[in-house]
Order: C-alpha cells, then structure tokens, then sequence
C-alpha cells in the first residue's frame, strides 16, 4: 500500500463526516426538481396554454434525455477529473434553470430550462452517490446507496409539497422560483466543503486485484447495456422504473386535477409518492445488503405495476395518498438495490462508468415514458396511458426474476 493511501479507512463510519456531508447536499439536489414536479405541467396548461398533453410533457422529455446523455459521460469525467470537481461544476450549471423560468416568456425557455436542470441533475446527483460508494465497504453499498437516494427523493418530496401549498395559497406563478437559487447557493458551499473520495477508491482498486480491471467505456457500454446478464437487466429495470417516473411526473397533477383534486390535494398526492419513495429506501437499502439484490428487485417491480394499476381503479383522495404510498415503497425495493447490484458487479476501476452507463439507461426512461404516456394519452386517453405503462415494469419484473443472478457475496 502507497503513501497516498495508508492513511485512508473505507467504511462509513470510519468516514461519518463526509459521507452525512453528501447525504445532506443530495437533499438539495433532490429538491431542484421537487420544485417544479407539482406545479410545472399546471403551469404548461394555465399559463401557456398548452393543450397538448405530448407537448406539456416535453420539458420532462428534455430533462430525460439530457440527463441520460451526461450520465453516459459523467462517469468518465470523475475518473479523469475528480468526483468533487465534477460535483461543484454541476452546481453552478444549476444556477441556470431558475433564472430561465422565472424570466420565461414562452414555453421552449421552460425546455430549454429543463435540459440545464437535466445537466445539473446527472453531474449532482451521479457524484453523491458514487462518492458514498467510494466510502462504503462492499457489504455497506445497499445501506450507502439508500441514504443517498432517502436524501434526494425526500428533497424532491418536501419541495414537491411547499410548491404546490404556496402556489395553491398564494399564485401559480414562476417567481416561485426563486427558492432555486437559494438551493443552488447552499449547494455549491456545500459541495466546496465536502472531500473529494479518489484515495478511498484507489484502496478499493488495490484490494480487488482479482477482477478485471482495464477495459474501456466502448466495451464498459456493452456489458452494461447488453452483454453482462446481470447488468443488462439492471438497466432495463432502471430504465422501467423511470420510465414510470416519467409517466407519473408529468400525468398525475393532470390525473388527479381531472378528478376533482385541489392544486394543494394534488401537490400532497404528489409529495407522498417521493416521500416514501425517499423514506424507504433508508430500510430497503440495508436490507439488499442481509438479504441480497435479487429479491427485492423482482418483487418491487411487480408492486410498482400494481400500485398503478390500483391508482387508477379508486377514486377518493385517501385511496390515492395510498396508492401513491405504495408506489413510492415499490420504487424504494428497487432504486438503492439496483445501483449496489451494479456496484457488487462492476471493478472499481470502472465502477463509476458503469454506473454512468446504467444511469444513462435508467435516465433516459423520463424522457421514454413522457414520450410514450403523452402519446398514449393524446391517441387514447390518460388513464390508458397509465394503465399500459405498468406493463413495463412488470415485464422488468419477469425478466428479473428469470435472467439475472444474486450479485451479493455470500448470499
């Protein structure tokens, strides 16, 4: 062991400071997009009049897709550059989206917002969790993974809610805002605190000499995507998940406001799907690590699809806060799980390309699932459209259950 390293203990209590450092910045990442996830299709329809439900679901086209496109390279950029310094870039590239909003005067500025938000987004949040990788022991990546995903799901909840209470109270106006660049500011002071974590990953790489090690991001894309079982479906699991995500982002204020459901109502039925979301993957995160990956990826894919399902066959506000509830526990099965999947299989030498490739993957399902809802819906109606977009994490779910092996060691 080198002198750069011999002073470096990986583990998460042997690094408590810092790893509770990147759980708190990834609550502010999480709350960028909490702060337009209730009011911004409302927005669409009331300010811009935008009647369209493919075209008012286009800002979450252009969000998925430039978030899934810098995933791709966010890994590469820590490896090259430092995971810290591509974190605090993400931040001020984070300073763009709320100016663009406020000062919008037609809808494709809120797009093009959209894409910034998409950019700050993958180079954020890509870095919280890979930094908390890098700290974690491998048998720690479930419970490091979940506090990560707790911190970003309940920003995106707790923001969901305060936006849709004060628009609900006061106005459905862009000056909201300005609560962005507030989260923008904490988050760059934050970021500039927080250690980078390269000699917590060169450890790693010294202690896993037995697994291939130099590979590159062409051959990285292949096995992720396609040619590694476990990965590939790793991918496509993600990929439904958010793909769903997608769907739900932009139809559900539509949904909820088609039956009867107040800005604030609909902005709680909003929040409590994150909220748990958020809060559960505190728990499943940890579980994945005792009980392994595999079972908790299948079953929660299976009860993602049939908490869509029951959203749309109830009709008060209470069964759907349920609903929400039970969607948002299925997508906490999942979100942690996946990523310590991928991290159990991955080297750590091209751990953080991988993850970026998976993220790439897993992103691009915002994009894939307002595209195919907004279609759905224009063509058919939306209840249709949620209704056949569960069918595709419950074909995850097969695939899952019948293709991919248990990736934790010992189980």
């Amino acid at each position: 062991m080198d002198k750069t390293t011999n002073h470096v203990q990986v583990g998460i209590k042997e690094n408590s400071i810092q790893f509770f450092l990147l759980v708190v910045i990834n609550l502010f990442v999480g709350s960028m997009v909490g702060l337009e996830r209730t009011i911004l299709p409302i927005i669409g329809e009331e300010n811009f009049g935008i009647a369209s439900t493919s075209a008012a679901l286009s800002f979450i086209v252009s969000f998925g897709f430039s978030k899934a496109i810098v995933n791709f390279f966010a890994g590469d950029l820590a490896d090259r550059y430092g995971r810290k310094q591509v974190l605090v870039v993400g931040w001020f590239i984070g300073f763009i989206v709320p100016l663009l909003v406020i000062f919008a005067h037609a809808w494709w500025v809120i797009i093009v917002a959209n894409i910034f938000l998409g950019v700050n987004q993958s180079l954020t949040w890509s870095m919280t969790v890979n930094m908390k990788v890098d700290l974690a022991k491998s048998d720690q990546r479930g419970l490091a993974v979940g506090f990560n995903e707790f911190a970003g799901y309940l920003g995106v909840a707790l923001m969901a809610a305060v936006s849709g209470y004060i628009a609900y109270t006061y106005s459905l106006s862009p000056e909201l805002f300005y609560i962005g660049i507030g989260l923008v500011i904490i988050g760059i002071i934050l970021s500039l605190i927080v250690k980078n974590t390269d000699q917590h990953l060169k450890l790693q790489s010294k202690q896993q000499k037995n697994r291939e090690q130099s590979i590159s991001i062409g051959e990285v894309f292949k096995q992720t995507s396609w040619k590694d079982r476990n990965l590939s479906s790793s991918s496509f699991a993600g990929l439904t998940t958010n793909l769903k995500d997608g769907m739900a982002w932009g139809l559900f204020p539509i949904f909820f406001a088609a039956g009867g459901l107040s800005v604030g109502q609909i902005g709680t039925v909003v929040a409590v799907y994150p909220a748990a979301w958020g809060f559960f993957q505190l728990f499943t995160g940890l579980w994945s690590d005792r009980i392994g990956r595999k079972k908790l990826i299948v079953s929660g894919m299976f009860v993602q699809a049939f908490s869509l399902w029951f959203i749309l066959f109830v009709d008060t506000f209470s069964l759907w806060i349920a609903g929400a509830l039970l969607l948002g526990i299925g997508t906490a099965m999942v979100y942690p799980t996946i990523i310590a999947s991928v991290s159990d299989v991955a080297h750590p030498d091209w751990r953080a390309r991988s993850l970026g490739v998976y993220r790439f993957w897993r992103d691009s399902g915002y994009a894939f699932g307002a595209l195919l809802a907004g279609i759905i819906a224009d063509t058919l109606s939306v209840h249709w459209a949620i209704g056949l977009v569960a069918l595709l994490p419950f074909l995850s779910g097969v695939i899952s259950l019948s293709r991919t092996d248990e990736t934790l060691q010992g189980k």
